[in-house]
């Protein structure tokens, strides 16, 4: 290692621990700045901290403009903290790399094409049944739940109460715990799932609650992976793409199409699902009011009678 990788590391290590112990989680940003620290030592590169340095870093990995303007950013900070012990660390330029803001419009799926999801699971391994069992549950849990892909991956054991039918969701996106209650059928194949589970491994090598077919928690990656063999055999794989993403839009806009039906009062009750969901105000959940075309033209429909009515 050369002298200056290895003032690099010690300053990124370092920095991390600052950042840590602040509250911060850290781990992203962590791996981007100790892959800093391994391209500097294979390049040999000699200090000081460059701006070519940074962006030769951030244009070696492919990817979409947001996550290079991610790892600039962690770079561009980090700098800031390195120019305190050499001076000669140059400033990174905030805007070198511009963020796209469109957002992919989710995909709705109907209830046909659900079930041809779930359906799907049992085709992706007929030699290890687990696995698509797996994955039908898990889709069947994001569906029926609205939770993030991230956080069902993450449960444990210990956070799914099947007598109360209760989840325990650990460190959502905001860092906060939350308890979600599930329906008596999502529960009931919860149960079912937990008696092939405990079959096919009875002596799990940790505590997750979704295994992947080594016996071993299910990944992010396992499950986008799955996710993708799955949506391909249901023939899904036409026209908009499909993202796990997205069964969390359909569940919003599905409970939001309900109210509407029942002409109950949509923006008094958005504070509620926003607290269910999760999400850090519920002008975000007012997002999903225009998650599709149907509850679109239900919406207007609703406020044209209303307006007529008064």
């Amino acid at each position: 290692m050369t002298v200056f990788a290895r003032f690099l590391g010690e300053k990124a290590e370092r920095y991390i621990e600052l950042r840590q112990s602040l509250g911060y989680s850290f781990s992203k940003q962590a791996g981007t700045l100790r892959a800093f620290v391994r391209y500097v030592e294979r390049a040999q590169l000699d200090a000081p901290a460059t701006r070519t340095m940074a962006l030769d870093f951030v244009l070696s990995f492919g990817g979409a403009a947001n996550s290079r303007a991610t790892r600039h950013g962690v770079l561009s900070r980090f700098y800031e903290y390195l120019a305190v012990y050499d001076a000669q660390t140059e400033t990174l330029e905030r805007r070198v790399f511009p963020r796209s803001r469109a957002i992919p419009p989710p995909r709705i799926l109907s209830e046909s094409e659900l079930a041809s999801l779930i359906d799907a699971c049992a085709r992706i391994s007929p030699d290890i049944p687990l696995r698509g069992r797996t994955m039908a549950t898990l889709i069947g849990l994001l569906a029926s739940s609205g939770l993030r892909s991230g956080e069902v991956v993450r449960l444990d054991r210990t956070d799914v109460d099947l007598t109360n039918g209760v989840l325990l969701v650990q460190k959502t996106k905001f860092r906060k715990d939350c308890l979600v209650p599930v329906h008596t059928t999502t529960q009931a194949a919860l149960r079912h799932y937990v008696r092939e589970r405990d079959t096919a491994f009875p002596q799990p090598k940790d505590q997750a609650f979704f295994l992947s077919s080594r016996g071993n928690r299910l990944s992010a990656t396992g499950l986008k992976n799955g996710f993708a063999e799955v949506r391909k055999f249901a023939g899904l794989d036409d026209g908009k793409p499909l993202r796990p993403h997205d069964l969390r839009h359909r569940f919003a806009v599905t409970r939001l199409s309900l109210w509407h039906q029942q002409r109950a009062n949509v923006q008094a009750l958005l504070p509620l699902l926003a607290t269910y969901l999760g999400h850090a105000s519920y002008s975000d959940t007012a997002y999903y009011l225009t998650g599709s075309v149907d509850l679109l033209a239900m919406a207007a429909e609703r406020a044209f009678l209303d307006g007529g009515a008064a």
